[in-house]
Order: C-alpha cells, then structure tokens, then sequence
C-alpha cells in the first residue's frame, strides 16, 4: 500500500474512533463538559486539566463546553445523551454532583456514565465581605442563633460541600439544619459576585476561587474546613473555634457511556500522562489544590464510599 494511501486510512479509522485511543489521542481533539458555570472550582479543574493534556502531549485541542445547573446534573444529562460511545470525551465531576444527586434525585444517574479518575481535593474556606458586620466565625454563629433564616449562605448548588458544611455548623451549635438559608448558584462566578454584591451573609468554596479577593482586601477569610490551616491563608479552622466539623471536597473526571474497556484505560492513561505534566504541577500549586490520583477499580469504589458516606451526613443533618 502506498505511504499516503496508508496515511489517508489512519486517519480515516482516527475519526471514526475505530482505533485504539491510545493511538490517534495526539491528532484527535478531545472535549471536556464542565456541568458548571465559568469561574467555578469545575471550571478551574477542566480548563487546567485540558492545558495538561495538550502540554503533556495526548491531545492535540481540547474543546470545552459549559452547562451549569442542579449541582451538575444538567451537564452530565447532557454529557450522558450526546456523547454515548464517544472515546474522546471527559466529563468533570465530584463530591458536589455526588451531593447534588443526592438532595436532588435527577432523572440521569452517574452510575450511567464512566468512572475514569479522581484528580485532586481541597477545602472549603468561608468568606464575609470585607465591609460585612460580621468580622468572624463566633459572629456569624451568634447571628446564626438568633434568627437562623438572617444568615444568608451562598455557595454552588444544593448539596455543595459548602451546603453540606453549613448545615453541619448550624447543627454542632445547636440550630435546626432545616432552618439555614442556603442560596445556591450554578458557578464559583456567580457565587463570588453575590458575595461581593452584599446579596449573601456569608460564602463558601474553595481557596482558589477567592484567593484574589482575599489578596485585595475585598473579602475576609473567617474559617476553613480543613483539619489543619491552609498554607497561605489566615483563617483558622471550625476545630479551632470549636465547631466539630471538617469536609472535605475532591473532583475528578468521567467518561460518556458505552466506551469499551480498552477505551476506557486509554482514557485513564491519557489523564494519568496528563497528571505528570509540568502544566498540571503549577495548576496544583497555584490553586492551593491537593493531588489525590485515583483511578480503576479503587476510584469506583471510593465513589460507591462517597455516596454512602455524605447521605449519611446529610441524614444526620437535616438535610434530606
């Protein structure tokens, strides 16, 4: 057969995904969901993960689709129905869409997708506005005593980390968890701008996505869900101050249905290879992230813990 002949079939059989991913991955644009608004920890996540693959040499693009709604649930319904079968898609996902689907009971199941990999976790910080009355923790709990509906929480989607964290302080300092005011919001974007809009008492996410406000004075950091305090934050943890509540979020990525097994572990080393870039280490670093790689048969398994493990919570804090 003649070279370009031959060249001409390759890439033919590389469009239609009849090759193994592992061979055609470097000349095949690979797409990303993110079930999330811009400006949120998913989006952060996917668009770091996407500049990872390309720096580590597996994709050639990556194209990144937005669909923000129900704690994620929009954008794996969507996900789940168009991109069946297809061995070049991943889907951005984690304890948020496991909580969401919890509170929310959607029609589509994550069961119904891939699992390929956890990437890496991080804590919630709690922020006030810097003009905010409210300067600390112990005020926001005192004003929490008094009339918990007052306290307005603003975080991402019912189910959120964030979300379940605030029922968990309201209950260790002896409010009904029924009784918080939790705002839900389909992004990190649009959770930020409320905070700094004085539209919420108080914000919960991760550290990245206030790290600029919290560097230009325009919010405060009153405290941290982690069981120590974050490097290059001041703000101490709920422990500290004496509220018996640490949680912590992770996020990972999912492949469509109908994959094959050798598709799927192409995927899974394409993410792993990608994990390994000097790309994803400054992504890590600079967003204060903790690299938690799992994959195969262990990252379902803690995904099956996971969802055991946070309706348990929420039972245990009113929440569902």
């Amino acid at each position: 057969m003649r070279r370009d002949t031959f060249l001409k079939s390759l890439a033919a059989l590389a469009a239609t995904g009849a090759l193994p991913l592992s061979a055609s991955a470097a000349g095949v644009p690979m797409k990303l969901m993110i079930p999330a608004n811009p400006g949120g920890g998913w989006d952060t996540t996917g668009r770091a993960l996407g500049k990872a693959l390309q720096d580590a040499g597996v994709a050639s693009s990556v194209q990144f689709e937005n669909k923000g709604g129900a704690a994620g649930a929009l954008g794996l319904a969507q996900f789940v129905n168009a991109s069946k079968g297809d061995p070049h898609a991943l889907l951005v996902m984690g304890a948020v869409m496991l909580g969401g689907i919890i509170t929310g009971r959607p029609p589509v199941s994550l069961s119904q997708a891939t699992p390929i990999a956890r990437l890496i976790s991080e804590y919630n910080v709690f922020v006030v506005h810097a003009a905010s009355p409210l300067k600390t923790m112990k005020d926001v709990v005192e004003q929490l005593k008094k009339d918990p509906g007052s306290v307005k929480w603003g975080g991402g989607s019912r189910g959120a980390t964030e979300h379940i964290a605030a029922a968990m302080i309201a209950r260790d300092v002896g409010v009904d968890a029924a009784k918080i005011n939790y705002v839900p919001f389909r992004g990190g974007g649009e959770a930020t701008a409320a905070i700094l809009g004085g539209n919420v008492t108080i914000g919960g996410s991760g550290f990245s996505e206030f790290q600029p406000y919290l560097e230009s004075g325009k919010m405060r950091a009153i405290a941290v869900t982690a069981p120590a305090r974050i490097k290059g934050l001041n703000a101490p943890t709920l422990k500290e101050l004496g509220i018996n509540v640490e949680i912590g979020n992770w996020r990972g990525v999912y492949a469509p249905p109908g994959i094959t097994p050798e598709q799927r572990k192409a995927l899974t080393d394409l993410v792993v290879a990608a994990t390994k870039s000097k790309s994803w280490a400054e992504s890590v670093d600079k967003n204060g992230w903790t690299p938690a790689l799992l994959a195969g048969v262990e990252f379902d398994a803690f995904v099956d813990r996971e969802f055991a493990t946070l309706r348990a919570i929420m039972v245990k804090s009113g929440m569902i």
